[in-house]
């Protein structure tokens, strides 16, 4: 079981300052929904808060998803300013481009706080409080890197691996309850994570940050607004996969397909 509607549920969602975090608050609330936004940046929450529509019931949390005090604070929080939480959207991330072998083990370790960690403190730290609820649903972002792998990506293939092993395992947790989990796994979407991401040019296919952040764009395909209407559609279903753009789906049907040579295909295209 999952949420069957949006109207009067109470959301939380992190990485709300920009990209797709913000676009699904703007989305939750066009739909009934009270939000509770978090991020790091609070000139980007103040953003979101204004783009929200006049009557929307919103709170906004300045909070660091790599910090399990302060994610326990934020749920605490939510309950308590709106009575209830319906919703997780644990939806913060970031990205490192490095090689394995160069790559500091600080970067790693920033990357999995916030990409890992927070997804697994924000799941642990609002479940207590969807119990309460009739319904209720968890929502993880992982990515189309969580289900396939390439060059100079090792931190982040990783992260968003773990997110999506995470989720399908809490799911099967909780399938006799009335919560529902669902690992959203999107392609390209046009969002600032590249280019607030820690990048190295060496090694890399591009020779500076701004002409990889070009070729990011260039490549894709779905606006913010786009992919937030996607992931709502799915969590309706309450689908344990909900994957986001055509190419998410083309390369997770050729994961399936070939599950190994996928890597030899895809440096051949």
């Amino acid at each position: 079981m999952a949420v069957a509607d949006f109207l009067g549920k109470v959301a939380a969602v992190t990485g709300a300052g920009s990209g797709m975090g913000q676009a699904l608050a703007i989305a939750l609330a066009h739909r009934g929904c009270s939000i509770a936004i978090a991020d790091v940046n609070q000139l980007g929450l103040q953003e979101t808060a204004a783009r929200l529509s006049p009557d929307a019931k919103v709170s906004t949390h300045e909070v660091d998803v790599a910090d399990r005090k302060q994610v326990e604070e934020f749920a605490a929080d939510v309950a308590a300013h709106h009575g209830k939480v319906n919703l997780v959207f644990n939806n913060a991330g970031v990205s490192v481009t490095d090689t394995a072998a160069h790559m500091s083990y600080e970067d790693f370790e920033w990357l999995m706080n916030i990409n890992f960690w927070g997804v697994v403190y924000g799941s642990k730290a609002f479940l207590p409080y969807l119990e309460q609820v009739d319904e209720a649903q968890i929502v993880n972002t992982a990515s189309i890197f969580g289900v396939i792998s390439v060059p100079t990506q090792s931190a982040y293939n990783a992260s968003k691996f773990a997110v999506r092993g995470f989720t399908y395992a809490l799911r099967e947790e909780l399938r006799d309850t009335h919560i529902g989990v669902s690992c959203v796994q999107p392609g390209g979407v046009k969002t600032n994570i590249v280019r607030s991401s820690r990048y190295t040019s060496s090694d890399n296919v591009a020779n500076t940050k701004d002409e990889f952040v070009q070729r990011f764009e260039a490549a894709a395909r779905l606006s913010p607004a786009e992919a937030a209407d996607r992931i709502l559609i799915g969590v309706l279903k309450n689908k344990a996969q909900i994957l986001v753009g055509k190419d998410a789906k083309l390369l997770a049907l050729l994961e399936r397909i070939f599950p190994v040579s996928y890597c030899r295909i895809l440096r051949m295209l």
